[in-house]
């Protein structure tokens, strides 16, 4: 046999062992981006499935403790005066001596260990998310409901969520495929908020619009992913539910646009102001330098809190979700100038006492308060008035936490009444507008600053250009 033949032979193996060893490296890299893939992801999806069971068991015990609280107030209303008080030091105190981080909506330290959180071994998140905080956090809104103050159970939902995801971090093994920690904080909020609400269109807009600037392509696979496992979770246990049920609305015409833009104009002051008036109380409160005097300011937050209860009525109790079905539901009872006031100063001396509770419900009630009151001025059919309400809701909501999109989003998916979608968002546009003329920063960004500014220095987050003094992107922060 010639040189050439066997040449070509010698070659045509190594040519075919060559093709063969790289069919079974390409193959085993597509084994190990699957491996990898699956194992980066399994964080998410157990933290979705605990953050959903821990929701619903949290919603579960805060439905007990309002139902208990309207019991007792039945039984004698005059209970209030010594409930509300003890309650509220009660949930007072186990925030101060246990977790001072979980006071409040639990919203502003969600987004301030967002805005800390690193892969490295310093990472100071866990300043605002922990076990202990997510004990505490129930523990103290617990007390503070059964006092029957006016507070929801969402703000606090998303800190508890972001703590079950940093939990689930930690515990990851040092093989693990790195995890970001911030993103997994972001998602732990879009998460607990679809929990909350059953709305997880609303969890993934509120991510984007108020915990992150990061751009949605870095971490959307993740808030996909945990928004559908925690509420398909939620709805495992609860069944599928809307938060409000099914109010029946009206499609309306441009010549109805002027009576939402009333509303929304109302509504949206009325919640920044609401928010102010949270800030100076929180000032009020941390300015007293002592326990027995911080104490002594949620004594008398208890005691304000119980004399409003009984010049407004029962419309002050609990978080509000009662007056918002009474009024969406009952064709006979309508709003009233003292049910505005039972809703807005119920909250506001509620929060300010130093307790665990959320914003999200009492802004939504208060907003459908002020939304049914003006709306009787226009006469309108049960339908039309319907509307009203709901875009009292969105534009106070987006008053409080600055995130127009985020609260049409969930009055549009807490009813399902997507034909309506238009006018929610027309609410709130113009809710935006009047609270950003009253202040430029939310109640939960001004709370998130002070949460930062009490770190050491040498964790503090380095300023970002164009952000905290420059105001030159206009209202929409374009």
């Amino acid at each position: 046999m010639s040189e050439a033949p066997k040449k070509n032979e010698l070659l045509e193996r190594i040519q075919s062992y060559l093709t063969g060893q790289l069919a079974w490296l390409q193959m085993k890299l597509r084994s190990n981006r699957t491996k990898d893939l699956f194992l980066l992801t399994l964080p998410y999806q157990v933290a979705a499935m605990v953050t959903a069971l821990v929701a619903v068991g949290y919603a579960w015990l805060f439905k007990q403790m309002e139902t208990f609280n309207l019991w007792l107030f039945a039984k004698d209303p005059l209970l209030i005066f010594a409930i509300a008080p003890l309650c509220f030091v009660l949930s007072w105190w186990l925030v101060k001596r246990y977790a001072p981080m979980a006071s409040g909506s639990g919203i502003p330290q969600l987004m301030a260990a967002i805005e800390v959180a690193n892969d490295k071994k310093e990472d100071r998140s866990w300043r605002f998310l922990n076990l202990r905080i997510i004990i505490i956090k129930v523990a103290s809104s617990m007390a503070m409901v059964l006092g029957g103050g006016a507070v929801g159970r969402e703000g606090p939902t998303l800190q508890i969520a972001g703590s079950v995801y940093r939990i689930v971090h930690k515990l990851l093994p040092p093989f693990w495929p790195k995890v970001s920690r911030r993103v997994m904080m972001i998602t732990g909020g879009a998460a607990g908020l679809s929990a909350a609400f059953n709305t997880p269109l609303g969890g993934i807009v509120f991510a984007v619009e108020e915990l992150t600037k990061t751009h949605i392509a870095q971490f959307r696979t993740a808030v996909l992913t945990a928004v559908i496992i925690s509420g398909m979770t939620a709805q495992w246990v609860l069944g599928p539910y809307l938060f409000l049920g099914y109010p029946s609305v009206k499609t309306v015409g441009f010549s109805f646009m002027y009576k939402i833009l009333v509303i929304a104009v109302v509504s949206g002051a009325a919640g920044a102001l609401f928010c102010r008036g949270a800030l100076i109380t929180d000032r009020i409160r941390r300015s007293l330098k002592t326990n027995f005097g911080q104490g002594l300011f949620a004594l008398c937050c208890g005691f304000i809190f119980a004399g409003t209860v009984a010049w407004l009525g029962p419309t002050t109790l609990g978080s509000g979700k009662h007056t918002l079905e009474t009024y969406l539901f009952d064709p006979v009872i309508d709003p009233t100038f003292g049910s505005i006031g039972a809703r807005f100063f119920g909250s506001l001396f509620s929060f300010s006492a130093g307790g665990a509770g959320g914003i999200f419900a009492p802004a939504l009630s208060t907003g459908a308060t002020i939304g049914g009151w003006i709306g009787q001025w226009f006469n309108p059919t049960r339908d039309e008035h319907n509307l009203l309400i709901l875009a009292g809701m969105t534009a106070f909501l987006t008053g409080v936490s600055r995130s127009p999109f985020t609260s049409a989003i969930l009055v549009l998916e807490m009813t399902d009444r997507h034909s309506v979608i238009f006018q929610l968002m027309y609410a709130a546009s113009f809710g935006y507008l009047m609270a950003m003329a009253i202040d430029r920063k939310s109640y939960y960004e001004r709370m998130k600053l002070r949460l930062l500014a009490a770190l050491p220095i040498e964790d503090q987050p380095k300023p970002e250009p164009g952000k905290d003094g420059d105001h030159s992107g206009g209202y929409f922060g374009l």
